[in-house]
């Protein structure tokens, strides 16, 4: 016979794993208007816990195996979930970028446009553009 405990702890996982899945990390992805897909990421954290008690009789507890009639159980689980927005994917236009959802420092924007800015110094350079790639890919 299975202690009361057992069965609230496997109810209360059973539906936590129910409400968490990869959909709540990586969500759906939405399509804009001018092609773009946006993705969005989160960061999920739960917590757990879960105990109990038998009531005793004459000053000592009666094991579960001894007798028919179940002791008194008194227990209970609790459970939280945080769902927290991390980034949007931006994937189109031969692109994938990542644009975080707080942006805390300046820095941050600054390392964001790197890419950007060689591509905009590469597009200045009069027609080496071609001929960079092609002794990259080599």
């Amino acid at each position: 016979m299975a202690h009361p405990i057992e069965n609230i702890m496997c109810t209360t996982m059973e539906n936590l794993k129910e409400m968490i899945d990869v959909n709540t990390v990586v969500g759906s992805p939405v399509s804009t208007s001018e092609g773009l897909t946006i993705i969005p990421v989160s960061k999920v954290s739960f917590g757990f816990v879960a105990g109990g008690g038998e009531y005793v009789m004459s000053g000592s507890p009666i094991p579960l195996d001894v007798t028919d009639d179940p002791l008194p159980f008194a227990g209970g689980t609790g459970a939280g979930v945080t769902v927290s927005p991390v980034a949007f994917l931006i994937v189109g236009k031969g692109q994938v970028r990542l644009l975080p959802a707080q942006n805390n420092t300046s820095i941050d924007r600054l390392i964001e446009m790197i890419p950007q800015i060689i591509e905009d110094v590469k597009g200045m350079l009069p027609g080496k553009k071609e001929e960079n790639c092609n002794q990259i890919h080599m």
